[in-house]
């Protein structure tokens, strides 16, 4: 099973539109906190509706709980900074797709410790996808090369 790892999310509307499309496609979904907004939040609960009940939502208090529980997992960072596009990356189903606050990224001490870091390539004039886009790319591409889609 692929998955998806949201760290520190700041927008209510992209975490749960995330929740949804991982509902929708069995993948499950880590929330490293502190969120930029609380779970319970209307704008958060409007756009996830139902899905939340359905999905499989894990949370963590920090990085470091969140590396220490899934130790056997390969973490895959998206990053505007990668050299590689996803579509040249080979995915594992284990995998989880770290995504980081659409503010700020993930910090450079995290930047240090994944080995595997990825992109969508963009045109020249965009400076980055909207979160919830960028999950959909790459985790379709995860699922399709792994025969899940």
């Amino acid at each position: 099973m692929i998955n998806i790892a949201l760290y520190k999310p700041d927008i209510p509307q992209n975490t749960a539109a995330i929740v949804r499309l991982a509902a929708c496609l069995n993948l499950k979904i880590h929330i490293i906190e502190p969120c930029g907004f609380n779970l319970d939040d209307p704008r958060f609960r409007r756009v996830a509706m139902d899905y939340a009940e359905i999905s499989k939502i894990l949370r963590y208090q920090n990085f470091k709980s969140f590396r220490k529980k899934n130790p056997k997992s390969r973490i895959v960072l998206m990053t505007t900074k990668a050299k590689k596009s996803y579509h040249m990356f080979k995915f594992k189903k284990k995998d989880i797709l770290l995504f980081g606050r659409e503010s700020a990224g993930v910090p450079n001490e995290i930047h240090k410790q994944i080995k595997d870091k990825i992109k969508v390539k963009l045109s020249e004039k965009a400076r980055s996808l909207n979160i919830a886009i960028a999950v959909a790319i790459v985790a379709s591409e995860a699922l399709r090369q792994n025969s899940n889609l």
